[in-house]
């Protein structure tokens, strides 16, 4: 594919997605079946509560990642500035959009050593298609995306539904895995997997960890649906028809974190896709997350400045505080014990207030 047609749909997607009625998947995350057993009485300071986390060798000051979501159109240079400053400030990780477009066309569009100097302390995380990697360059690209920003970890993420209904798309994904597996050992830095809004199921999670991948973003449905992207940007009505059958299709989030969790119990894992808020964030702590990420929820307040996407994450972080204090948690260890209820299950009307 042209250059120039990889920079018009980056550009187009970032149209699209800040749109978010046609781009937000019709399914659901699974949160809401889940509801914290208010605790009365918590004996614990509000402001005293610890949400710092570890992360890829580094400690969070909340178990925050903000979530890839721009590729290489031009204005995202603005917007990972933005995203650095704002993540070095709140002592957050970062992980950029694909690297593709920087990799391939010559032009870094933003994509330099400039992050690593507006956030030298959070995890900053670098990012390439899993379809690249069996392409000829493809393991060089990917030592170039760690190089060229300073990454402490590389993600490569998995979009087989996405390719499957974009024009031009990438069809063949035989030898992948081999080549992860092959990156694992080649690369300096520890390779992340994340799927894109679909989900990783239990055993696709299982065989990525085998291969040597050290931490999996769920990355699930009832957030942005990329084919409803591609569906936007379909070239005739018949491939748009197609597109949109897939719009809600994937793994909730809530359901790939705790069938990944339980097949991998030490596994880092993080959960994306539709976290709406705080409470979400809260919720999939409790399922099994490691930490949390958020992409569309924030690109609007990435466009704006570096101030409006602190104030959206001071807002979450707040909100989290709150539901670590009313489930009388005082760290994220104890907020992994606090009681869920499940709103599905028919023993809940042994409950009461």
């Amino acid at each position: 594919m042209a250059d120039g047609d990889l920079v018009n749909r980056k550009n187009d997607h970032l149209d699209i997605v800040l749109d978010d009625r046609r781009a937000l998947s019709p399914g659901q995350t699974g949160f809401s079946r889940y509801q914290f057993l208010h605790c009365a009485l918590p004996q614990l300071h509000l402001d005293d509560i610890d949400l710092s986390t570890p992360l890829l060798g580094k400690t969070l000051q909340a178990p925050f990642l903000i979530s890839s979501m721009t590729g290489g159109a031009a204005r995202a240079k603005a917007i990972n500035h933005h995203l650095a400053e704002a993540a070095e400030a709140l002592g957050i990780a970062l992980a950029i959009g694909s690297q593709r477009v920087a990799l391939q066309s010559g032009s870094d569009h933003g994509l330099t050593r400039d992050l690593r100097q507006l956030a030298p302390s959070i995890p900053l995380l670098g990012n390439i298609g899993a379809a690249q990697l069996v392409e000829r360059d493809g393991i060089d690209w990917a030592r170039r995306a760690v190089e060229m920003i300073g990454a402490d970890a590389l993600i490569v993420h998995l979009n087989p539904l996405q390719e499957a209904v974009q024009a031009g798309g990438d069809r063949d994904w035989r030898g992948i895995l081999e080549a992860i597996e092959y990156l694992v050992t080649v690369l300096d830095v520890p390779v992340v997997i994340k799927e894109v809004g679909a989900g990783i199921s239990a055993s696709v999670a299982r065989s990525l960890v085998d291969a040597g991948v050290a931490v999996i973003d769920v990355a699930g449905a009832g957030g942005t649906s990329w084919a409803a992207v591609e569906a936007e940007r379909s070239p005739d009505e018949a491939s748009r028809k197609v597109a949109m059958a897939f719009a809600g299709w994937g793994i909730p989030t809530a359901l790939a974190l705790q069938s990944v969790r339980h097949a991998l119990p030490d596994t880092p894992l993080i959960a994306s896709g539709g976290i709406r808020d705080g409470v979400d964030a809260a919720k999939a702590i409790r399922l099994g997350a490691d930490a949390v990420g958020q992409a569309a929820a924030v690109l609007q307040s990435a466009t704006q400045s570096t101030q409006a996407v602190i104030d959206h994450f001071e807002m979450v972080i707040h909100q989290l505080r709150i539901a670590c204090f009313c489930t009388g948690s005082a760290d994220l260890a104890a907020l992994r014990r606090a009681e869920l209820v499940d709103l599905q299950d028919p023993a809940l009307g042994s409950l009461h207030g």
